[in-house]
Parts: C-alpha cells; sequence; structure tokens
C-alpha cells in the first residue's frame, strides 16, 4: 500500500454487532485517491439502486485521505458519504475537528457502517479494540452532554466523537452529525440515517501515527504551506473575525439572501457583520487539527434573555440562515438559534432556510392557524424561530412537517406553495445566490447532492482574483470570466474547479486556501500527493485532472441511476424569472441553458440528458460503471 494510508477499511455490522477488516485496495486508491473519492466507487457498488435511505441496506462511510492526519495545512477533516434522506440521491459532508487525524492514528482509512441495530448502540473504536455499548443512557440527550459522558463512561477522555442528538434520533430529514462539539457534518441528513440505524455515538482514538513516503521532501513543502497560510491578508482576516467577514463581503456585491433569497441586500447586515460580533460577542478561538487559521469561533452572551450562553459558531451560512434570510438582525437570537442546532444536531443552512420558507408561507397565506399551533412564524420573529427550532428537531406540531424539509412541504401544500421552495434537487440552497454570481447558478443546479456550495464554488467572479483568474484559467478569458453577471466562460470556471475540488476531497484538506483565499491548487495537491504517497503519477497535473472527471462523472452516475436527468439541474423560478428588486445586482436573473450545455459538453455527457456517455465513462476508466448503466437501460444510445 502506498505511504499516507493506514491500508486498513474497518466494517461494522450493526445487524449482528460483527466487525471485519478489509485491507485499503491499492488499485482503488490509485484510481479515486481516498476520501469522498473511494467512498463514491464504494458506495456506488454496495448500496443497491433504489433502496430507502433510512432501511438497513443504506451505509455509513466515515472517510479519510491519504492526507489526513498528516501536518499538512487543513488536513483535519474527514466526510461522511452516504444515500441521503434529504434529497434521496448522493449525499456527503465534510466536518472539522480531530476525528479524522484519529481514525487514521487508529489505524483505519474507513469506518464503513452496515444494518441495523436492534437497540441504540455506542461504538468504540480504540487503535485495534473495537467494542459495542448500550447507547440506551444516552438516547434523547444533546450532542454535547452525550459527548461528555460517553467519553467519561468509556474512560476515553482524549478520544473523539461522532454523535446524533434529539433530531437525528427523530428521523429529522436535514438532521446532522455532530464532531467534537460544535463541528457539524450537516448537510444531507446524515444524522437521520445514523439515527435510523439506532447508532448513538461512536468514538475513536488512536495511538499511532501516519507515514509519508518523503519525509524530507514533504517537511520542505509543509513548512513552506504554512508560512503560505500565515502571510496571506486574508488568512490573517479569518483568523481574526472567521467566517464572518463573508456578511459584508456579499451585500457589498448584492448576495446575501434575504427573506428567502428574494432579495439580495439585508438592512440590518451591519448588526449581525463579522465586526459586530467580534467586537460584542467574542470569546476565543478555534481550530481542526494541523490548521493555523483558527476560523472557528466562540462567543458569549453577556445579557439579556440568553445571558450566559457560550457557543462555538456560527459560520458566515449560519448567520445567513439564522439571520439576514429570515429577517432577524439580533445577534444573541442567532447565536440560541445556532446553539440549538448544535445541541439538537441539525444542519444549521436546512433549519434556517427552511424556517425562512414557512415565513414566506405565513406571508402569503399558506399555512392555517391550526397548522401554526401558535408559532409565530413573522419575518423577524426571534422568539418564533427559536421555538420552531425546538419543534422541529422534537417533531411537534408543524415541526414535525418542517422536520421533512422546505421540498416536501412544497409538495405537501401544492402549486401555491412551490414558487418559495428555495431547493435544488430537495436540498435547501446555502448562502449564495446565482443571480449576482452566474458560475454559483451553474454550480447550484449540477452539484451531486444539490445546492451545494463547496463542491464548485467559483470564486474569481464573485471576489475579483483576476490575477489568479488569468494564471487559472488564462488570460484570453478576461475580463469576462471575472464579470459575475454573463455567462461566459462559468461553465469552463465551474469545471475546473470542480475537478480541483474533487482531488481536495479526496485527499482530504479544507476548502479554505483553496479559493478563499486562493492559496492553493492542483499544482499544490500533485506536489503533496507525491511526497505523501510516493506514486509519481500523481505528480502529473493532467493526471489529477483526469481523476477529478473521473470522480465527478462517478457522483453523476450514482444519481443517474436513481433517476435524475438533466431535468432534475434547475434553479427556482425565483432565480430564473424574478430579478433581484434592489442593490448592486438589481434587476438580475439567471439564463441557465446555455451554462449547461457547455458544461455538459466540456464533461462529454449527453446534452439532452445530462446523463455520461458510454465513451465518456471508457475514458475515464470506468467501463464497469458503464456496463451497469447499459445494463439497466440508463445510458444514452
Amino acid at each position: 500500500m502506498y505511504k499516507g494510508y493506514s491500508g486498513k477499511i474497518l466494517r461494522i455490522n450493526l445487524s449482528n454487532l460483527q466487525t471485519q477488516i478489509n485491507a485499503t485496495s491499492p488499485d482503488l486508491a490509485r484510481r479515486f485517491i481516498g476520501g469522498t473519492g473511494l467512498a463514491g466507487y464504494l458506495l456506488y457498488q454496495e448500496i443497491p439502486q433504489g433502496i430507502d435511505p433510512l432501511g438497513p441496506s443504506n451505509k455509513l462511510f466515515f472517510c479519510t485521505g491519504p492526507a489526513t492526519g498528516t501536518i499538512w495545512p487543513t488536513a483535519g477533516r474527514m466526510a461522511v458519504v452516504s444515500k441521503s434522506p434529504l434529497t434521496g440521491i448522493w449525499a456527503e459532508s465534510h466536518v472539522g475537528g480531530h476525528l479524522g487525524p484519529e481514525m487514521k492514528y487508529a489505524g483505519y482509512d474507513f469506518i464503513i457502517i452496515e444494518g441495523q441495530a436492534e437497540k441504540p448502540t455506542v461504538l468504540s473504536v480504540v487503535d485495534q479494540n473495537v467494542e459495542f455499548h448500550s447507547g440506551k443512557p444516552y438516547w434523547g440527550q444533546n450532542t454535547l452532554r452525550a459527548s461528555k459522558e460517553i467519553r467519561k463512561e468509556l474512560e476515553q477522555q482524549h478520544g473523539h466523537v461522532a454523535v446524533i442528538g434529539p433530531a437525528g434520533e427523530n428521523l429529522v430529514k436535514f438532521s446532522a452529525i455532530m464532531v467534537d462539539g460544535a463541528r457539524a457534518a450537516g448537510r444531507t441528513g446524515l444524522g437521520a440515517v445514523m439515527g435510523s440505524k439506532n447508532l448513538k455515538a461512536i468514538l475513536v482514538r488512536g495511538t499511532g501515527s501516519v507515514d509519508v513516503a518523503d519525509p524530507q521532501q514533504f517537511k520542505s513543502f509543509w513548512e513552506e504551506g504554512h508560512q503560505r497560510v500565515q502571510e496571506n491578508p486574508q488568512a490573517l482576516e479569518m483568523r481574526k473575525y472567521g467566517t464572518a467577514i463573508l456578511v459584508a463581503t456579499k451585500q457589498n456585491i448584492g448576495e446575501l439572501p434575504t427573506y428567502n433569497h428574494r432579495e439580495g441586500v439585508y438592512e440590518g447586515w451591519d448588526r449581525i457583520s463579522a465586526e459586530t460580533f467580534h467586537d460584542y460577542y467574542y470569546h476565543t478561538s478555534r481550530a481542526c487539527g494541523t490548521c493555523r487559521l483558527a476560523c472557528k469561533k466562540a462567543f458569549k452572551v453577556d445579557e439579556g434573555p440568553y445571558k450566559g450562553l457560550i457557543t462555538e459558531g456560527p459560520e458566515y451560512e449560519g448567520i445567513m440562515a439564522m439571520g439576514s434570510n429570515v429577517g432577524i438582525d439580533d445577534i444573541p437570537t442567532i447565536l440560541q438559534a445556532q446553539h440549538l442546532c448544535n445541541e439538537y444536531g441539525l444542519d444549521v443552512i436546512s433549519a434556517g432556510c427552511t424556517a425562512a420558507f414557512l415565513m414566506e408561507l405565513v406571508e402569503h397565506d399558506l399555512l392555517s392557524e391550526d397548522e401554526l399551533e401558535e408559532l409565530d412564524l413573522q419575518w423577524g420573529n426571534n422568539n418564533g424561530l427559536i421555538q420552531l427550532m425546538h419543534a422541529i428537531a422534537q417533531r411537534n406540531g408543524l415541526g414535525d412537517m418542517a422536520a421533512e424539509g422546505s421540498h416536501r412541504i412544497a409538495r405537501q401544500i401544492g402549486s401555491e406553495a412551490e414558487p418559495y421552495d428555495m431547493t435544488v434537487k430537495g436540498m435547501e440552497i446555502s448562502g449564495q445566490d446565482g443571480r449576482a454570481h452566474r458560475s454559483m447558478a451553474l454550480g447550484h443546479a449540477v452539484a451531486a447532492r444539490g445546492a451545494d456550495h463547496l463542491r464548485n464554488l467559483v470564486t474569481m467572479d464573485q471576489l475579483a482574483y483576476k490575477d489568479v483568474a488569468a494564471e487559472r484559467f488564462g488570460e484570453d478569458k478576461l475580463p469576462d470570466i471575472c464579470d459575475p453577471y454573463v455567462e461566459t466562460y462559468k461553465a469552463l470556471a465551474t469545471v475546473v474547479t470542480e475537478k480541483v475540488y474533487t482531488i481536495r476531497d479526496s485527499l482530504i484538506v479544507c476548502w479554505y486556501t483553496c479559493s478563499w483565499p486562493p492559496i492553493f491548487w492542483i499544482e499544490d495537491f500533485a506536489q503533496l500527493l507525491t511526497s505523501v504517497t510516493g506514486e509519481s503519477a500523481f505528480g502529473s497535473v493532467e493526471e489529477l485532472m483526469q481523476i477529478g472527471a473521473r470522480l465527478v462523472t462517478l457522483k453523476r452516475c450514482f444519481n443517474v441511476r436513481e433517476g435524475l436527468t438533466r431535468k432534475d439541474d434547475r434553479l427556482p423560478r425565483r432565480f430564473t424569472h424574478e430579478p433581484f428588486p434592489s442593490g448592486p445586482s438589481k434587476g438580475q436573473t439567471v439564463n441557465l441553458e446555455p451554462m449547461l450545455d457547455e458544461y455538459y459538453s466540456l464533461y462529454g455527457w449527453d446534452l439532452t440528458t445530462g446523463v455520461p456517455t458510454k465513451e465518456t465513462l471508457d475514458s475515464l476508466g470506468l467501463k464497469e460503471i458503464a456496463k451497469d448503466l447499459s445494463t439497466r437501460g440508463l445510458l444514452p444510445s
């Protein structure tokens, strides 16, 4: 096996409480690297078409990559992969903290959870010792309390825990898996998958290490990498303020989602800005393993109804979801809502955006008094938002319907509600808007997990990185590629970025430092991979981009097998037909179809269906996938 890998995959069957260790295949590592790349191949091969995401046939893949557990900047992350109960398609969510490195130190590249336990269960993995414990004492506990008590009861104070809260236990479709207290594998509802398996928590503790192929080369590159991070002005700004600095950035370009994406500017933005958070509520900074950015911020409330609250977060996305998008500019309320999401185990984006959707339904008299059950969901109602978070996690009253997510609510109410459903492929749209940022419009529409802002987000046209754009895409593409309001070259930028990000997510390293700020890129990943693994082919940028195309196409094929085609690569009507009413992006809408055509062409997918062709699959080394889809009659003729 290459260096950088542990060489082992731990399989846990909850149905019979059996464990099995498989070798990590060098051939598959060469083809798919690791992380979500290798998980994509295994998920396709091991999960049958059409299964219930909350049934025993679904699986949870806890994934690391060859960089995980090394001292490379931002290599403290991991991913969880499955089939989503929210969308019914490809699911992945990435999370920081220290659990990923701990898995590698315990000796495992992947931990794969299979089957379904009869009773609430806690799993402990301490190096080679795997044990099953009763989860009954912790069932119903919030994530913070459960994590603390599990570590204490198992006498593993230095262990790291992935845990679900009441939301996951109650199968809320957008429930999260929480790691190290406030780090969330939030999107796509993976907490519900864990809850459906009666798995309350996984504790991991390892005492091993990660070997790299060329220690001297790696050390030299690591030192250079940390220096580049240390000297970058935007990285230093993020170290001070965290991702909340995006509030002002988004406001200034007219892309701060407000009132359920109806507008792109918010009149109360300065009251929820990074400076206001920092000046009045800052408590301390925290970092994931090996990271010097320390972009995680904890805040404290000193007065008012939430006096004494200390909580980690929110990120920009949480400020958007619990702030501007619901018309709330009260920071203590935003902090309390974020804290409840952490405790209950809720994806803060879907939770807040579902709240915004419900508020717009109330505005248009599409929810009755009986359905609301005294919940006051007017725009800007602080108490209504907090009460809704409790109701969703506990599936009480309106919260039971809200726990299914915006798209299912819209389908339940009918055509009158559909114009206010801000989802793509069933997942709530994050804190971007394609009307102000055309490449993001395409990115949201085509992303494998739906409404994704982390798998293909181009920042060249959002933040005007002209020099970086010229270097990555060619000076001949300027100025159009940096113009956020034109569709020209946006498919090219999205495809290139998407390929690079799949390599990032296979290594696994953090999104930050790749595009915002733009410190590392594919050439750096090539150097990193060769020094860690010793595989010379990984040193070729052309080879890595080919692997990137393979991984993007593989995820596409998983969704094709589940019935998705070009018709599902859509945006809400609001984005394509309702111009922004005010702000810097006033009057803008999205013309999606030309970008889709170019996007499919660049990947070699069929223009009519959006399905990869047999020729493309063969050229990418996915002949077994081509054979499977052909047998099912799903390949274009």
